[in-house]
């Protein structure tokens, strides 16, 4: 029997067929649109949610059951000694501490280990890369769960918004602010950090909200991530709610204004997607974890 299983949830950003390639399991979770339940990645495609999004129907996030999740465990524990489960961020949902609460339970106390790192989308998807390449190190999931929580901090996003309608639906903006900020032409930029996604600039045109994420994560780079930065352990991410050749014209700006760095790029998770909508382009870094010790 192998050892650690990798186990996260659909706002990971981790496409059903890769995470066949990559051995991992991932669980879909649950969205309602106008009152019914669909499931990303299986009985809710890309393309179907932003439709939804775009017509103006009731769009929400929700969490899985817990007979969901058990059922997905007991596969992953029916192949593997332990698994390490990476969930979306506590601070973004409930059904991270629900997990915990299960996993606290018989028959998953010991053998179930839940990170609450507080992240979502890439920077998720960037943990569980990292907890694979732990786990071919040798460390144990509790071990792996301890490394991807102590670094927990070591990651930041920022993301150009192309609409304030979205904001406006979820209350977190008025309408009259909505509508002046339509007719000023403002553009929110987000900044993600440990489970909190909250405004850090308001930008005139997209074209200035674009500059100031690459502009911010210079300014990352070169003073809370400095060390990690010069010694060539940063991870670049980028992320988008845009059609692919908006996404892959944005991956080549982040290459061309940071040479040299990789570029994880993955559409925008559904679940932030439903807060800022369509069109949004993000860039954000992670740092890499190692082993103590080694």
């Amino acid at each position: 029997m192998k050892t650690v299983a990798v186990v996260t949830d659909s706002h990971s950003s981790i496409h059903p067929q890769e995470a066949e390639r990559l051995g991992i399991f991932m669980l879909p979770m649950p969205f309602f649109i106008d009152g019914q339940c669909y499931y990303e990645g299986t009985t809710l495609s890309r393309a179907q949610f932003f439709q939804a999004l775009k017509s103006g129907a009731q769009v929400s996030t929700s969490q899985p059951t817990p007979a969901e999740l058990t059922a997905l465990w007991d596969r992953a524990l029916a192949q593997y000694d332990e698994i390490v489960y990476i969930p979306i961020s506590s601070g973004l949902s409930g059904s991270c501490e629900r997990a915990m609460l299960l996993a606290r339970e018989e028959p998953y106390r010991g053998r179930v280990f839940v990170v609450d790192n507080g992240r979502v989308s890439a920077p998720q998807h960037r943990s569980v890369l990292d907890a694979l390449e732990l786990a071919r190190q040798g460390c144990s999931a509790a071990q792996i769960r301890d490394i991807l929580d102590e670094n927990r901090t070591r990651f930041q996003v920022y993301i150009a918004m192309d609409t304030l309608e979205f904001l406006k639906r979820g209350g977190r903006i008025s309408g009259a602010a909505a509508a002046v900020g339509g007719l000023l032409n403002i553009k929110p930029v987000l900044q993600l950090t440990v489970g909190l996604l909250q405004t850090y600039k308001k930008c005139r045109g997209f074209t200035q909200a674009k500059k100031v994420t690459l502009e911010a994560m210079k300014q990352a780079l070169e003073s809370e991530f400095k060390a990690e930065y010069e010694a060539g352990d940063i991870y670049l991410l980028a992320a988008s709610s845009a059609p692919e050749e908006v996404t892959a014209q944005w991956v080549e700006e982040i290459r061309a204004y940071f040479p040299g760095l990789d570029v994880l790029s993955d559409p925008l998770s559904l679940g932030v997607c439903c807060h800022i909508g369509p069109d949004a382009l993000g860039i954000g870094c992670s740092c890499k974890v190692k082993v103590p010790g080694r």
